[in-house]
């Protein structure tokens, strides 16, 4: 039934994992349970983890060429962990368990994504199954493959919280939610993965450039925002999703700004992916995953009245790969001063110049971007970026971080501090 993996240590899995069903059956939801029947879940949903990583562990390889046929599929993360429910009863929810969870408020779910982070953080810390997944999750999505001649034919694509427009040789992203401060939501995430696909596809554009559109929200209504990072609104409502959020938006689309997109050309045989440089343009605020985007951009320009910052400490949750980037690019004190301490940097201070290239009078942006996009429209600009994103950033360190990754962060969302606060900050902004 399961090559190469010990039917002894599925089937402890299985058992496991339907003892724990059982049992979470028999009682009251999360929020209505007593302290003792709180305990009695959380030890058997203890024992159960404990059986999944044992058998990640010892046997990630074997399950993902079986979940994969041998590395013959390239399975993106949903279909990957849908495949493994099916493949290796109790080793993840089922998707019917799953729709189920993603249906309740965050403080009324059982954290079931902590057993697709054991799965995903497992199968990533595999060598040679964490690098084909990563590898597959740098294909174009079906969405964009879709969208890609209507593109190329009239360079514009509206999205729903991205606009896309080439201009000349360079690829403008806008992004366009302008109720919320480009918070970012499983729809962002979405729309950001097709439009960077559609830039890199896209033979016509050489160089692309984000930036924040302009806003109608009440306190910043006419300006341009960057980004305000996550949303917690929709985190609080149960609506941030790890898989198709949280590990989507790190290997999905930032990734793709760092290594390209993945997909036969004509000179794959020079580089499996096709690469072209970012500029990142700065208005108002760039706050947590905005902070975070900045980190991989070739250029980055700010208004003298901005900010960046990356609140991960005062959000309860790990900040993407920010902890990965921002050392590098600060130094280590600063990056504990950021992101332990909620430090802002504002634009004009001195160590912006760590994170921004760039700082300009407001009205001089659109200018500032337009001589940026011309300097890096270069083939000597994408060769060398390629050089220089593999040394500080080999794709092993990355890798490494991020199996780490699935599997903290999947345990912040449902840590009682984090589903604190973002139900604090759920009661501010309906009292407001």
């Amino acid at each position: 039934m399961t090559r190469d993996v010990p039917e002894s240590a599925v089937r402890a899995v299985a058992e496991a994992a339907a003892r724990t069903e059982q049992l979470l059956a028999s009682l009251p939801g999360p929020t209505a349970r007593v302290p003792e029947q709180r305990d009695r879940a959380a030890a058997s949903k203890n024992a159960v983890r404990t059986a999944r990583h044992a058998l990640l562990r010892d046997h990630a390889e074997a399950v993902y060429d079986r979940l994969t046929e041998g590395r013959a599929l390239r399975l993106r993360l949903p279909d990957l962990v849908a495949a493994a429910a099916e493949t290796f009863p109790g080793l993840v929810p089922t998707d019917e368990q799953m729709k189920a969870e993603q249906a309740r408020p965050q403080r009324a779910k059982e954290g079931l994504e902590i057993d697709q982070g054991i799965l995903l953080g497992g199968l990533l810390r595999a060598p040679r199954a964490g690098t084909h997944l990563m590898e597959s999750m740098l294909q174009p999505t079906e969405r964009a493959l879709r969208l890609l001649p209507e593109f190329r034919r009239t360079g514009v694509v509206e999205l729903s919280s991205v606009h896309l427009e080439r201009r000349g040789s360079a690829a403008h992203l806008t992004m366009c939610r302008d109720d919320c401060l480009n918070a970012e939501d499983n729809q962002q995430v979405e729309d950001m993965e097709t439009a960077v696909d559609l830039a890199l596809l896209d033979p016509r554009t050489h160089v692309g450039v984000l930036r924040g559109g302009v806003m109608t929200h009440p306190r910043y209504q006419g300006r341009r925002v960057f980004s305000a990072g996550i949303n917690l609104k929709s985190l609080h409502a149960g609506k941030i999703s790890l898989v198709d959020f949280l590990l989507r938006r790190e290997l999905g689309y930032i990734h793709k700004l760092v290594r390209g997109v993945m997909v036969d050309h004509e000179v794959s045989w020079q580089s499996p992916t096709i690469e072209k440089p970012w500029v990142a343009a700065v208005d108002t605020f760039a706050i947590g995953g905005g902070a975070q985007l900045l980190m991989v951009f070739d250029r980055v320009l700010a208004a003298a009245d901005s900010y960046v910052s990356l609140p991960a400490a005062q959000e309860g949750i790990v900040p993407g790969a920010g902890n990965f980037r921002l050392g590098r690019l600060t130094g280590g004190r600063r990056s504990r001063q950021v992101v332990l301490w909620g430090r802002q940097i504002r634009a004009a201070e001195p160590d912006a110049r760590l994170l921004l290239d760039e700082v300009v009078e407001p009205s001089e942006l659109d200018a500032a971007v337009e001589v940026a996009l011309e300097r890096l429209d270069s083939p000597a600009v994408l060769t060398n970026r390629r050089m220089l994103n593999l040394a500080e950033e080999p794709p092993d360190a990355f890798r490494a971080y991020m199996a780490e990754f699935a599997l903290q962060q999947s345990l912040r969302l449902y840590s009682e501090d984090v589903i604190g606060k973002v139900g604090r900050f759920a009661r501010a902004g309906r009292a407001r």
